[in-house]
């Protein structure tokens, strides 16, 4: 796989809580000149982001409830809705981790489904499962959940928790959710190497921080 297919998986982020909005125009800048799918920024930067990639091919994400998903349902929706009027245009939910874990199955996917809904037509949606969190029976859940609810993609982290994306989690998920689905492997993603990994088992987008690394073949100790 050359740089350029690489870069066209690729959603290059800038989630830190002290992230300024220079490091955010300089990061859509690199997505510009490296081509990659998105950039991903916390939901009060998406104007700033939105206004510099406007007429590029490349596209706005944000994220949703993040990182904890513990945000009321009512909540996430409006964030959803807001995101989007402001230019949003791929939304990255983060589930409901301890209504999952009390098996609140109901509770899980109405919540998931009130992003999607919120977003349709508008707007692709991924779900944050946050693996690390999870035994593999609840990623199965959680996938099945995200793909009844209509979900665009299933993601496997915030990069924000005790880990990231592994090799055999992106798996299960693809063997879950089947061929036609998205899977997005983020947390951790930082060599060339670790991308390609994600992608032989089944990602079809790329969560990084570490993007122009990932692209040029070099090593970052970046976390997300």
């Amino acid at each position: 796989m050359d740089k350029a297919q690489i870069a066209k998986m690729i959603d290059h982020t800038i989630l830190k809580a002290e992230a300024t909005e220079k490091e955010v125009i300089k990061l859509c800048k690199e997505a510009v000149e490296y081509n990659f799918a998105s950039v991903c920024v916390n939901p009060a930067m998406v104007s700033v982001a939105a206004n510099v990639l406007e007429g590029t091919d490349v596209d706005v994400c944000t994220v949703i409830g993040f990182p904890l998903g513990a945000n009321t349902t009512e909540v996430k929706a409006f964030e959803t809705a807001d995101a989007i009027a402001k230019g949003a245009t791929e939304v990255d939910m983060v589930i409901n981790v301890g209504k999952l874990k009390e098996r609140n199955l109901e509770y899980v996917k109405n919540d998931i489904k009130a992003v999607v809904d919120a977003a349709k037509g508008k707007a692709l949606t991924k779900v944050i499962i946050e693996t690390c969190l999870l035994t593999d029976e609840e990623k199965v859940i959680a996938c099945e959940l995200s793909k009844e609810a209509g979900a665009d993609f299933v993601k496997t982290s915030t990069g924000f928790s005790t880990g990231g994306a592994t090799a055999s989690d992106i798996k299960l998920m693809r063997e879950t959710v089947g061929p036609d689905m998205g899977v997005k492997a983020s947390g951790g993603v930082r060599s060339r190497e670790d991308a390609e990994l994600m992608i032989e088992n089944g990602a079809t987008r790329i969560g990084a921080s570490a993007s122009i690394a990932i692209c040029e073949g070099t090593k970052s100790n970046s976390n997300y």
